[in-house]
């Protein structure tokens, strides 16, 4: 009985350790959905986590540049809706869908936030927040940030050389916001984002999953998530354990495919290779490596972002253009003292 036991556990131990990554594959199912009183809400593709709701007032941390909100009361509506949209791009407008409703004011872009007020409402709405025009394809900028953790005190400063920066259209992030990702951490560096003039879509690292279960999806979203600007598809994985999990390979599968006929964009915290093999800075498994890479390669990826390294390098995997940018802030790359 006592070998049956101690097999069980390992078992269970084997089947945990193989997907570390899989709670918060499912979690990411959830982001977007949730009711409220009397009313249901749906946000599209998940690109945006409801911070706070009520009958009447709805309060959405944005986490891709547009995005579709369905709403619906299960009796009459209100007489007006407030809706506040943090981490929002510069000019986001507000565009009914489906159903009736009066749009009473819009506020533009203050400390990170978006503020609409709309009044006469249908019992079911459909609404799009976009900047006009960003379904176009046309040339923008973006930048690449991730590895604050101990720096977030001081990440100020690398706020105001992004902002210094002409002409970004938002900030894409690497994983590694905080140094342990505390609920008084990710509170943080939320607060500091409100210095920032452009929205911040990121991903997770390793430093996030200091809590059990993490608290990232409560503050950012999904973990993993795909969306377009301007005719540029970008995808954010979650690589946070070294790994991909399987129900994330199934939603790629779909990604690289809808970005198959554009430049697609990918991103990600701890790289599939590391760039000169010198360290654990890679995924655990190389096959599982050569899996995902392959399939970036043969579906035409244009580029890919990564952290975790806390220095810069340019390199090619599998052909495709790829940057570490890990300079948010943390202890710099050392290579263990040697120099």
């Amino acid at each position: 009985m006592r070998s049956l036991l101690l097999a069980s556990v390992l078992a269970l131990c084997v089947g945990a350790c193989l997907r570390p990554s899989e709670d918060r594959a499912r979690r990411d199912l959830e982001i977007g959905s949730a009711q409220a009183e009397d009313l249901s809400i749906v946000i599209g593709g998940g690109h945006a986590v409801v911070r706070d709701a009520s009958s009447s007032a709805l309060v959405l941390w944005a986490s891709a540049p547009a995005f579709s909100v369905h709403l619906e009361w299960a009796e009459a509506a209100p007489s007006e809706l407030a809706l506040d949209v943090h981490n929002c791009m510069p000019g986001l407008s507000l565009a009914v869908t489906r159903g009736r409703a009066t749009l009473t004011s819009s506020t533009p872009r203050a400390l990170g936030v978006c503020s609409y007020r709309l009044a006469a409402l249908d019992r079911e709405l459909d609404l799009e927040l976009a900047v006009p025009g960003s379904a176009e394809a046309e040339p923008f900028r973006f930048a690449v940030l991730s590895d604050v953790q101990e720096a977030l005190p001081r990440v100020q400063d690398i706020f105001d050389l992004v902002d210094a920066q002409p002409d970004l259209d938002f900030l894409l992030g690497a994983g590694d916001l905080t140094e342990q990702g505390t609920r008084a951490q990710l509170e943080r560096f939320q607060a500091e984002l409100t210095q920032l003039d452009i929205p911040y879509y990121t991903t997770l690292g390793n430093h996030e999953l200091g809590e059990a279960p993490t608290l990232y999806h409560d503050f950012f979203g999904r973990c993993s998530q795909s969306f377009v600007h301007r005719g540029v598809r970008f995808t954010l994985l979650d690589s946070a354990s070294a790994t991909i999990d399987p129900i994330v390979f199934e939603w790629l599968d779909a990604w690289l495919a809808q970005g198959a006929a554009g430049p697609h964009v990918v991103a990600m915290h701890i790289p599939p290779l590391d760039p000169i093999g010198v360290r654990n800075g890679a995924f655990a498994n190389r096959n599982e490596a050569a899996k995902l890479l392959g399939r970036l390669a043969s579906a035409g990826v244009d580029m890919t972002f990564y952290g975790h390294i806390h220095s810069y390098y340019r390199f090619d995997n599998a052909g495709i253009p790829a940057h570490v940018s890990g300079g948010g802030g943390a202890i710099p790359e050392k290579f263990d003292d040697i120099g």
